[in-house]
């Protein structure tokens, strides 16, 4: 009786980086079930901006100082973001650890500027529905932003904890793709909130 040889597969990496991972296709989707939100409350704000002719509704535009701080350091972390793509794959962990401190800082920086940017707004949640749906909006991309803070600060401790799985330097990468879609969410944002009301209040 023949008998078909045995495959072994035991010499194959147990991780690997992008389209070849399930979990790098998980975190896409779950990025696009997300991104659906942001759109789907974009079209909130245009729908009740077009509704009102005078828009914004009993207020002047907010104010941009907070918010455009905000915008920079969000812009500007993807650089070390883009850095944290690069030393995963070269599985680099020393680099790693210092950048992912970095990283998480910035993160903590930003919720701090967005502490801010709140208490400068000029309306409550509760004003009119111009300031509901400010809140909501900025809101939202709050707890994005908290969610990947979080995310950072637990990676950045295991990477401190002494041995790291290789399997980490995966999850490193697609926590840095993530970040790259917080970043990306909040520029339409930033327009919609603090460029549209100064088009329509001209």
């Amino acid at each position: 009786m023949r008998t078909e040889p045995v495959a072994d597969f035991a010499g194959l990496p147990d991780h690997a980086f992008d389209h070849r991972v399930v979990t790098w296709w998980g975190t896409l989707a779950f990025m696009a079930l997300e991104g659906m939100g942001f759109v789907l409350s974009y079209g909130v704000f245009l729908y009740i901006m077009w509704l009102n002719p005078q828009w914004p509704v009993g207020f002047p535009p907010q104010p941009l100082f907070w918010s455009t701080v905000f915008t920079a350091v969000m812009v500007l972390s993807l650089v070390p973001n883009w850095l944290v793509m690069q030393r995963t794959k070269a599985k680099d962990n020393a680099s790693l650890r210092w950048l992912l401190v970095l990283m998480s800082t910035i993160s903590l920086v930003l919720l701090v500027i967005r502490w801010f940017e709140f208490t400068a707004l000029t309306l409550r949640w509760d004003t009119n529905v111009y300031g509901s749906v400010v809140w909501v909006l900025l809101g939202l991309h709050t707890l994005h932003l908290a969610t990947e803070a979080t995310d950072n600060i637990v990676m950045t401790a295991l990477y401190f904890t002494g041995h790291v799985p290789e399997k980490r330097f995966t999850d490193a990468d697609e926590n840095a793709m993530y970040w790259v879609f917080v970043v990306v969410g909040w520029l339409p944002l930033y327009g919609l909130i603090y460029f549209a009301p100064r088009l329509g209040s001209g």
